[in-house]
């Protein structure tokens, strides 16, 4: 018998993402397990109103659980620059001042970067994604990828900061290169959410097998 997972969010870029990091990881799972996105079951799209990214993925995550009866996974994301003292953090989906903006946010921290030099525009990108039954269980892991700010977008892959952070990890021909200029594949098994959601992964086989 088969189990259905639902991932807490409304955003269509995030929920692509999202599904290619599972993919692998949920074939490998004990139980046959189908993955949902919010819409799919009439889940609420929950306020993010916690002051910190574990505090926003529990929250949709225990909001989604609960509406649906079902297991829920979610996360909480978002740019770090070193230079801002960790902003825009939980605030980078409405840098800008509208939700889900992203060229307006993106063109806002370019914008207030624009004198930084380059060996000041250190950035990371990070993750918080958790997991809640509907009995009220949860679990939280992290993921980070550091990189450092371009002085303009580069690219068309991706969605959000991507065009403008190119991760320090990057070698050869893809040094300096921002996350919407590699592959996706190659993007989804470094990113913040790619290591906060296989850090996750036992949590959800424990959840299934209870």
């Amino acid at each position: 018998m088969g189990a259905k997972v639902v991932l807490a969010s409304h955003n269509q870029g995030k929920l692509r993402e999202l599904r290619e990091i599972l993919r692998g990881q949920i074939d490998g799972l004990d139980v046959d397990t189908e993955v949902v996105d919010a819409a799919a079951v009439n889940a609420p799209d929950v306020v993010e109103d916690g002051v910190t990214f574990a505090e926003n993925s529990l929250k949709k995550a225990h909001a989604v659980a609960q509406a649906t009866g079902l297991i829920a996974i979610a996360d909480d994301s978002g740019l770090a620059v070193d230079v801002l003292g960790g902003a825009p953090g939980i605030f980078s989906a409405r840098w800008a001042g509208r939700h889900g903006d992203d060229a307006a946010n993106l063109n806002l921290l370019l914008n207030q970067l624009a004198d930084i030099a380059d060996e000041h525009r250190g950035a990371r990108f990070c993750c918080a994604a958790s997991l809640a039954t509907p009995a009220g269980d949860e679990a939280v892991e992290y993921g980070e990828l550091p990189g450092t700010l371009l002085h303009a977008p580069a690219g068309d892959g991706g969605f959000g900061y991507d065009p403008i952070l190119a991760p320090t990890e990057l070698t050869g021909d893809d040094a300096g290169k921002s996350c919407a200029q590699i592959p996706a594949e190659m993007k989804n098994s470094i990113s913040h959410r790619a290591r906060a959601f296989t850090a996750l992964i036992p949590h959800l086989r424990a959840a299934l097998t209870e």
